[in-house]
């Protein structure tokens, strides 16, 4: 039964690798200066749906003296994402918790094969049709909190210049609200934003923009887009910046 465990675990890391891998190939790359941030003196990094740490990684490269500051609900990636963060000289805390707009325990989709699509909302049939890896699902008890109540206890320690990213499958608005505080404070925020319906219940741009512009974070572009063969774009990842 152990090994059975240990061999189910392995082919579902190796599944997640492999279409980590491909979504890189097919995704471009972003651009070294990020739409200009990396002219910022960013110094705290918050990386909001933060997998296995991919995002956190890349940011680690660009800002190597930031204090990187990780949310990930799934135990199987955040085992990965704690191992890094545990390597990285006390510039890395991890959190195995879900954020949005209330403290909950919630069901979340896991999507076996590829974590990182995993949502607290249901994929719909055209998310599943574009997307076959994220058939495979099954659902977990997560702990949820809000961004703010858990940056509360380093209220003293979030350095100047803050980067925020949120890539919650379309729970982004939740997480806005819940971290109204943190993030009107940010000097810069990116989210990953789906333009076709690929979760149910899913926020909009539209819903999205006026969040953050109330909190003075003005759209600044785009870091990269995902086209589809007809040439409109899936999603997005959008870049908001608070003007000097």
């Amino acid at each position: 039964m152990a090994q059975a465990l240990l061999n189910n675990a392995f082919i579902r890391r190796c599944s997640d690798n492999f279409f980590n891998f491909v979504g890189n190939l097919l995704t471009p790359s972003w651009d070294g200066r990020l739409l200009g941030i990396r002219q910022l003196n960013i110094q705290t990094i918050i990386d909001i749906g933060a997998n296995k740490g991919q995002f956190a990684q890349k940011m680690r490269r660009y800002f190597p003296e930031a204090k990187i500051f990780a949310f990930e609900p799934l135990p199987l990636p955040y085992q990965q994402l704690r191992q890094w963060g545990d390597r990285q000289q006390n510039r890395v805390r991890t959190f195995n918790l879900a954020l949005g707009d209330r403290v909950d325990e919630l069901e979340i989709n896991s999507h076996v094969l590829f974590t990182a699509s995993s949502s607290l909302l249901p994929t719909t049939k055209l998310c599943e049709s574009l997307y076959p890896m994220v058939r495979e699902q099954e659902k977990i008890i997560v702990h949820q909190s809000t961004l703010d109540r858990e940056m509360e206890q380093f209220a003293g320690k979030l350095l100047p210049e803050l980067l925020v990213k949120i890539d919650v499958q379309g729970y982004e608005d939740r997480v806005i609200r819940g971290g109204q505080k943190i993030l009107g404070q940010a000097k810069a925020c990116i989210l990953e934003i789906s333009l076709d319906g690929l979760y149910e219940g899913q926020c909009q741009f539209r819903d999205i923009f006026p969040l953050l512009d109330n909190l003075g974070l003005r759209y600044a572009g785009n870091l990269d887009q995902v086209v589809a063969a007809d040439g409109h774009v899936r999603y997005l990842n959008a870049l908001f910046l608070r003007p000097d």
